[in-house]
């Protein structure tokens, strides 16, 4: 028997060290730095992978929303441990067990919730950004400065990948990629 925890962190500014202290002592922690809109971040697998054949292991997780965004990934994730004699412990869902019926039950109403509100934080910002928009107060924060631009240019052309070369300058993932590509705004530098 071996005790796994696994924790989440959205954005690559997030501290992961809450989760980390609500999972206690575990033998092996499995942290992804990615949206959990699917369930393909490359630790989740792993884990899925670690625990794939060894009955009563057990996994420990902040909250359901750390493990999957939507009920239906959850679930599915939750069936799969569930069917691998794998017991998910989350530290936020006073001792669930989701091997009983009730227990299904509670964690599939706390995943709704979860859902719900997520869903619900999105409308807000796109109500709110409409409304900015329509008083042209909404503008979008570009983050292209010529400088770094040039410096994300100069480490492609030396070989350097784009996604490190943005993460070397404080930039997003995209943003080399669109001023490299030429598009829009980044087309200027």
């Amino acid at each position: 028997m071996a005790t796994v925890g696994y924790v989440r962190a959205s954005a690559a500014d997030q501290n992961p060290d809450r989760q980390i202290e609500a999972n206690g002592t575990v033998g092996k922690l499995f942290i992804d730095r990615a949206s959990g809109k699917d369930t393909h971040g490359s630790q989740l697998e792993a884990l899925c992978s670690c625990v794939c054949d060894r009955v009563d292991d057990v996994l420990k997780v902040k909250s359901g929303g750390r493990l999957a965004r939507s009920i239906q990934d959850l679930l599915a994730l939750l069936e799969e441990f569930e069917a691998k004699g794998v017991s998910v412990d989350f530290a936020d869902a006073l001792a669930l067990s989701v091997s009983t019926l009730s227990g299904k039950f509670i964690l599939t109403v706390l995943a709704v919730v979860a859902e719900f509100e997520c869903e619900l934080f999105k409308e807000w910002e796109r109500e709110g950004i409409a409304l900015a928009r329509a008083k042209g107060q909404y503008q979008r924060r570009s983050e292209l400065i010529p400088e770094p631009i040039a410096d994300a240019r100069r480490l492609g052309n030396e070989g350097v990948p784009k996604t490190p070369a943005a993460a070397h300058r404080g930039m997003s993932r995209q943003t080399p990629h669109d001023a490299l590509a030429g598009k829009g705004v980044c087309g200027e530098y």
